[in-house]
């Protein structure tokens, strides 16, 4: 998340959910969600006081902010573009989310987490349609094909990711290549797609007021 320097677990602890931030780890014994799931703080376990309409719209927009790991300002400028555009707004906004390249590369396998993805992004080891590019926002388009570079390919992040890609699995919307290290936009993703607890509606609200 762009400039976060704590500790992803303690995000998952916050919005009482699990974020799936660090990858295998999530999925493992030493998950601290799993082993804490109250939020972080010498009073986390006591905090049980009501929170309001607009905290639990707050809290909506924070998780659904941090699952992309975006900065506010990158999320709001998300969210206007969703809003101008014709259709749902909530849904819009997911879908975009989830047509950055960095989001893409994580769910076709090359990575344990969004945030490694961008890094692997910022660093050119991907192609799109034959082209390197760095951008991590940059949205995927039907028929856009999403390469590891040759020169990237005996990277053993990547190896490691892929073989743990079973278990986290590949949207349908996305085909996956695994000998060829690539991936293809089958479709544009819809909201049925994402299988992530958000209620995009609150963030539509809180923006509203």
């Amino acid at each position: 998340m762009a400039n976060y320097m704590g500790s992803d677990c303690r995000i998952c602890r916050r919005e009482n959910v699990k974020l799936f931030l660090k990858g295998d780890r999530c999925y493992s014994d030493k998950c601290a969600f799993d082993r804490r799931s109250y939020p972080p703080g010498e009073h986390g376990e006591r905090r049980g006081r009501k929170i309001s309409d607009y905290g639990i719209q707050l809290r909506e927009k924070q998780k659904i902010k941090r699952i992309y790991g975006l900065s506010e300002k990158q999320f709001h400028l998300f969210f206007e573009r969703a809003d101008r555009q014709k259709g749902i707004t909530g849904a819009n906004l997911l879908i975009a989310l989830e047509r950055r390249l960095d989001n893409v590369v994580y769910r076709l396998g090359f990575s344990n987490s969004r945030t490694q993805a961008r890094q692997l992004v910022q660093h050119s080891h991907f192609l799109v349609n034959g082209k390197k590019v760095n951008i991590p926002s940059m949205l995927v388009r039907v028929g856009d094909v999403v390469e590891v570079r040759e020169r990237s390919r005996k990277i053993q992040l990547i190896q490691d990711s892929l073989d743990a890609v079973v278990r986290r699995g590949v949207p349908q919307w996305l085909d996956l290549e695994k000998d060829n290290l690539k991936g293809v936009i089958k479709s544009l993703p819809v909201r049925e797609d994402l299988t992530m607890p958000m209620q995009e509606q609150l963030v539509v609200e809180l923006y509203s007021k």
